[in-house]
This record gives structure tokens, sequence and C-alpha cells, in this order.
């Protein structure tokens, strides 16, 4: 049975992930009464966010003029043209690039200092390019206290708004589509997906901020990037079931653009997650640099071999064209310690829990906290002392035994013979890459220096099986810098507003094919304070009149 709810909103948010909490306080604090509807539980209030590591591409900030690191706008907004690879139809995405660019300081770096958050003193160098350059400078600032501390500081401040009867938040309930009368979005029809009862909900304005379509691996593999070829036979998700593109199907329908859903950034190295709590859930890591990256029978990928922070879309690409659904990381446990990471903040305590000498600690010494953790809870994850037992442990992940030790022993021994040349006589490109990473001292303290992986005191053998893994649209709503989805016709819907991943993070495609890294915690801001500023000067006029 479907009924009107008595309530009406000034705005109604879709989504309770960054982007729409973001919006929600900036209305707030203008007077405005709002509602954000949420398809999760109040515990995972915040989306992604809560779970994500917190990096975030800045330029012109402090921490870059510590480390003496020459930054501006236009060198940022070349370096995005460089990988973006946009057409001459991405007018909104151009210009929301050009929007980040020139404003990612004041939108989003001065407005977290101003609510106290800090950044890492360490800025990384990411996403440096491979056949078209990425970032030129180190550019990517790491939250002190992670995305979880960026979700618990905001819902703080939304609390009080809660209190006073200002702010509304509907949990496990799902928004059907916007309500479109007379040329304006008026509201939402809601479906409570525990009752299962559907009603709808009078709004002034509308904001779409429901995420991207990658929560949804069929809709992946259906909008999958035709180049590539054929989607992967199977990907894990690491995104969110709930983020299953039907809001932006509801928008379509409604007359709202949706473009370059085929552009995506997923990952390359991802294994099932230990506390999977839905199937085929996935869990990221950050591969080791240092690692060989190897086939189903465990021969290494080429003929350029794969190596992480250059550019994570041709990883993928590469990894997508393999036999097998599945690849393996080959290194020995002093590699593993000093440089493979899991992204997001629930492996990642020492930051999220802003424990600095901890931190040091782990970052000088090695953190075999993780490694022993991995091997302790992820069945991708062997330890073995020999080749051979290595070798028969990922033998039984697979469906047949693919694995013959004595290949696996001869990649090993090749790369190892390699290195034994010394720097004058190595001709290896992931050595060169290694060397040219390390030059950047943070990537020093976290990448080893080239040595022989069955070099005697380096501790036990590992392999990790790693799989494809969905993680964000960069795709979506088309907006213009108002975060006003547009029609068709490229013309503002009255009323209806999309943010966040929802609207590809901007424009519907601001990061074009690649994303810098750190593009999208900060553009989730971003675009969701130009909707809150946009709505209030609309508000403002019709006072006004």
């Amino acid at each position: 049975m479907k009924q009107e709810q008595n309530l009406a909103y000034d705005t109604l948010i879709a989504g309770g992930g960054i982007a729409g909490i973001v919006t929600a306080l900036e209305l707030l604090q203008q007077g405005q009464q709002v509602c954000i509807i949420d398809r999760d539980t109040p515990e995972k209030f915040g989306g992604l966010a809560r779970w994500a590591f917190g990096g975030m591409a800045l330029c012109s900030t402090k921490e870059q003029k510590r480390m003496k690191i020459a930054d501006s706008a236009s060198l940022l907004l070349k370096d995005w043209h460089s990988f973006a690879d946009f057409n001459d139809e991405d007018i909104w995405p151009k210009a929301w690039a050009k929007e980040y660019a020139e404003h990612n300081h004041e939108k989003v770096y001065q407005w977290l200092n101003s609510l106290g958050f800090k950044f890492l003193p360490a800025v990384n160098w990411v996403e440096r390019g491979l056949y078209v350059p990425g970032n030129s400078v180190p550019r990517y600032h790491v939250l002190w206290g992670t995305g979880w501390e960026l979700v618990e500081v905001l819902i703080a401040k939304l609390n009080p708004f809660m209190a006073q009867g200002k702010l509304t938040i509907l949990y496990q309930h799902k928004v059907i589509k916007p309500l479109y009368q007379e040329g304006r979005a008026i509201g939402v029809s809601v479906l409570d997906e525990q009752t299962k009862r559907g009603f709808d909900i009078k709004a002034e304005q509308v904001v779409i901020a429901c995420g991207g379509i990658n929560g949804s691996t069929e809709k992946v593999k259906a909008h999958w990037h035709k180049p590539w070829g054929e989607p992967p036979r199977s990907l894990l998700n690491g995104a969110n079931p709930i983020s299953d593109g039907e809001l932006h199907e509801a928008v379509a329908e409604l007359g709202g653009k949706l473009t370059h859903v085929d552009k995506m950034w997923n990952y390359a190295a991802g294994i099932r997650h230990p506390q999977a709590e839905f199937e085929g859930h996935g869990l990221s890591l950050i591969p080791c640099k240092s690692a060989l990256w190897l086939d189903h029978k465990g021969r290494r990928i080429g003929p350029m071999p794969l190596v992480t922070g250059f550019d994570t879309n041709y990883l993928c690409e590469q990894v997508a064209k393999q036999e097998k659904p599945w690849t393996w990381q080959v290194l020995n446990w002093e590699i593993a310690a000093k440089e493979l990471a899991v992204s997001g903040s629930l492996h990642n305590p020492y930051i999220r829990d802003k424990k600095f000498l901890h931190f040091v600690k782990e970052i000088l010494l090695g953190n075999h906290r993780l490694i022993k953790q991995l091997e302790q809870e992820s069945q991708d994850f062997l330890v073995a002392d020999t080749v051979e037992e290595l070798a028969e442990k990922m033998n039984r992940l697979t469906d047949e035994s693919y694995i013959e030790a004595g290949e696996l022993r001869q990649q090993i021994q090749y790369f190892d013979q390699t290195l034994s040349r010394g720097d004058a006589l190595q001709n290896d490109d992931q050595i060169r890459r290694i060397q040219h990473a390390r030059q950047w001292r943070p990537d020093s303290l976290r990448t080893c220096k080239p040595k022989p992986i069955l070099a005697k005191g380096r501790g036990k053998l590992i392999a990790i099986k790693l799989q494809l893994i969905s993680r964000k649209s960069l795709g979506g709503i088309q907006t213009n810098l108002d975060s006003q989805v547009l029609n068709e016709q490229g013309e503002p819907i009255s009323g209806l507003y999309c943010v966040g991943e929802a609207a590809g993070f901007g424009g519907g495609g601001a990061n074009g094919f690649r994303s810098l890294e750190g593009t999208f915690l900060s553009a989730c801001i971003l675009t969701a304070r130009n909707a809150a500023t946009a709505i209030s000067k609309q508000n403002k006029k019709q006072e006004q009149h």
C-alpha cells in the first residue's frame, strides 16, 4: 500500500555517504529542514567513506610546501587532462576538472582544516603515469584518522540538528525515483525495505547521492570498457551491493543524462574479504612493487612487467586480458612487511586511531602485524618455506594444478639473477621503476631496495592470489557546476541535484578515463558544497520574490 508521508522538507538527500552528509551539513547550517534517506543500517552510515583510507589529491598545501613540492592549480589541471583522455564532447567533465584544480584548496583542504582535520606530513606520489604522464609531483595526502575519522566527526556535527528536529534520517529505506511535476522535482518515492511499505515524501529540492553502479558486478560487466575486450568471468565486489545503479536509471527515465558509464576505477589486486558481508565481497590490497606478478601458470606477466603506482587502469587492463580471472604475486616476508598494505581504515588501525609513534615504528620496522593477520585470516594469502611447498599450496586454490614448481623457481631465479648483476648490468623495467620510486623519500621508506627474492635471511616465501575488484564509477549522472542534473539537451532539471560518485564525481565523468587517485573523497566534498551553495542561492532568490 502506497501513501504520502505527512512530513515535507526543504531538501531530500538520497544517500548517506560522505557526499550526502556534507550536503546535509551545509544546508542545515543555513537553516534548512533536511531529510537523508539511506539504504544501509545506522552503524554503516557514511557509506564507503567510513572504510576508506582517506587519501586526497590536493595541491598547494602546507604539507607540499614543507617537502619543497612546487605544485599549482595549472599543473594539476595539466596532469588531469593528460590522464583523463577527454574528448571534444566532454564539456562538463572538463569544467569540473577545472573546478577541482582551481578550488580543491579552498573548498576541500581549507574546509577540512577549519573543522580540525589534519593530514600525514608525508605527501605520497601515486599514479605517476606509464604511457602518458600522470601526477607530475606528489599530491596524495592521507587524512590523519582515515575516512573513519572524517565520517565520525561529520556525524557528530549532524547530531545537534537531529536533536533540534531539523534533520531526519530514514535508514533501510530505498529511494525508488524522484517525483516530477510541472517541470521540476518535488520529492521522492520511497520504499521501506524492512516493512516493504512504499510512500512519497515531498521536498523543494532533491539531491541524488546514492553512489555509483559498481556495487553490482553484473552492471560492471554489462558496461565493461569495450576496447578491453570481454569482461572477466568473475570479479570481486569492493563497493557495496546497494550501489546498484537503479536510481541512475530512474533519473534517466525522468530525462536526466547518464554518461561515461563504461569508465570505472577498479583495482587489479583484490582478495576475498576475510570478514565477508555479502557474496563476492572483496578486499583491495595495495600490491608490492617488488613482488613478481605472475599469470595462472606462474609465468611473469609481460612483456612489460606489472608494477603498481604508475597506471592503475593499465594494471586492470592487463589482468583482465589474462586467460584465467586470477593472477599471483610472489614475494618474501621481508618485501611484504615493508611494502604490502590494505586499502582502507580497517587494516590501518594506527592511522585510523591516530597512534603516531606506533605508525612510525611500523614504517621503520615493517608491518609484521598485518602480514601475520593476513596469514591467519585470508585463504588467498599463502606462506611457505620452499618454492615446492608454495607451488603446492597455490595449486590447492585453483581448479587444476597449473603451477609447476620448477617453472616457478625458474621465474624467480631469472629475476634474482638480474638483480645479482648489479645496477650497471641489470636491464629490467620493474627494477628501473622501483629505483625511480625510491628516489622519493616517502616511497623509499615503503619500498625495498632491490635484492633477490630467494636470498637468505629474507623470511618465508609468500604467494597472494589476486582478482580484479570493482570499486568506483567514473561515469554517472551529468551535472553542471551547481551540481544540477542536466537533461539530454544540456538543460538543468529544476529542483534536482546530484553529488559525489552518482555524478561521476562531477559532470558525469570528471576524471575521464583515469583518475590521478585521491580525487574521490575530495570530489564528494567539492560537489556537495557546490550543490549546497547553489540550493541556498536559489532559495534566497525565491524568498526575495
